[in-house]
């Protein structure tokens, strides 16, 4: 594959494009919210009743945050070869994709088929994901957390809002003679497919590639090495990928119980998604501030401060009994929790090793983080069943633990 002819930009031209191309991302991520947004909650409801117990509705997170896993190393591979212009409209394309096999799949009856619409799903949970490294890829160093952490809150505004196309979409459904709770894929194919021209005609020049073109130009690389290679020996990127994939897996296993949960306590799909907005509300909508307070105190505390988020969320969820006002509050923890953490986390990875080997860093991250999320929420569906949703609670404050450990390590020997 031949990568476009590269770009150099003298230094004080580069604050003016990172302007463009933070803005080009924010409009990106408003509308692949929206494509996420729309069926974080249905993939669960769309599980349990395609498969005929509840015992699989962990699959539809398991399934998406799997697929995520699936494309993001391939991702990150292609904008090193293309940019990330390429990648990301490519990751936005194959999310559409899913949301018309979703459809398909319903139609038909078929749970293999919904599992793998889910896949495809997924890759534009990978595609908002490198959209946030794609902002650091001309940002200055004094502002990487804040530009960085600008675009994962846009994504609060299509992601709150696509929980909500739940009753919409049913009648666009009903009116196009669709099967009941298929209407939002139809959202999520619209969306999608908007992502991906507003990147493929938004990102030029390619952010990605004029930084490494700034960069041959100035003391010539030789060829970049992929994640793996780069944590075995480099502990700061080790500990910020272990951070960022722990995090997201305490996150996933307590969010995809939820829709189950609140349903079997009586909660309507309104108040299921209204609970589900709010949660990725706390994800998104307070990033920039998480991002602030990483650039000026560091991002080691605001990485504890994810933790301790986190920890409030899963003691909630473990005293809830079964309250949907608790867990509405549970959730919005955990959200917030997930959002420090990973903001931080990502501006560690973003800085840990130089422009040349970022995105297989990078990419590698996204994998360890979506592999993390995949797990916890298979693993999520059979705790719920025997300990319940409080037991589950519990359970995912060993992951906590193990992230509270590692940082006061590495605060201990002064390494971070």
């Amino acid at each position: 594959m031949t990568r476009p002819p590269p770009q150099v930009f003298p230094p004080t031209a580069h604050s003016a494009l990172q302007g463009r191309v933070v803005k080009v991302l924010v409009v990106g991520q408003i509308l692949g919210g929206i494509g996420m947004g729309a069926t974080l909650s249905l993939g669960a409801l769309l599980a349990a009743e395609l498969s005929g117990s509840s015992a699989w509705s962990g699959m539809a997170a398991t399934m998406s945050t799997l697929g995520a896993a699936l494309v993001a190393v391939p991702l990150a591979r292609l904008a090193q070869a293309r940019g990330r212009r390429v990648s990301l409209a490519t990751g936005a394309l194959t999310a559409g994709t899913g949301a018309v096999l979703a459809i398909t799949a319903v139609t038909v009856s078929s749970f293999p088929l919904l599992l793998l619409a889910l896949m495809l799903l997924g890759a534009g949970s990978a595609t908002n994901l490198q959209a946030r490294f794609a902002a650091t890829d001309l940002a200055s160093p004094r502002f990487r957390a804040r530009d960085l952490s600008l675009v994962v809150w846009s994504t609060t505004i299509g992601a709150v809002l696509g929980p909500n196309l739940f009753g919409p979409g049913e009648v666009v459904g009903a009116a196009l003679g669709l099967p009941p709770m298929t209407g939002a894929f139809v959202f999520s194919l619209l969306a999608t497919v908007a992502a991906a021209v507003v990147y493929s005609r938004g990102l030029r020049p390619d952010p990605l590639l004029t930084a490494l073109a700034g960069r041959a130009a100035s003391a010539p690389a030789g060829p970049p090495r992929g994640g793996l290679a780069i944590v075995r020996t480099n502990s700061l990127a080790r500990y910020a990928v272990v951070v960022i994939a722990l995090s997201h897996m305490t996150m996933v296993a307590l969010m995809s119980m939820a829709p189950i949960h609140l349903r079997d306590h009586g909660a309507t799909l309104t108040i299921v998604g209204l609970t589900i907005s709010l949660h990725v509300a706390g994800m998104y909508a307070l990033s920039p501030i998480f991002g602030w307070h990483s650039d000026r105190i560091g991002r080691f505390p605001v990485i504890l401060g994810g933790q301790a988020l986190l920890l409030v969320a899963l003691t909630i969820a473990w005293r809830s009994d079964g309250s949907q006002a608790a867990m509405t509050y549970s959730l919005v923890f955990l959200g917030l929790g997930w959002s420090a953490s990973v903001v931080a986390g990502s501006a560690l990875v973003s800085e840990a090793v130089g422009v040349h080997d970022r995105a297989g860093l990078q990419g590698f991250s996204d994998l360890s983080m979506n592999a993390a999320g995949a797990l916890g929420g298979a693993l999520a569906g059979p705790v719920l069943l025997s300990v319940g949703y409080s037991g589950l609670g519990v359970t995912a404050m060993v992951l906590v633990a193990i992230v509270v450990a590692w940082s006061l390590a590495r605060l201990l020997s002064r390494r971070v």
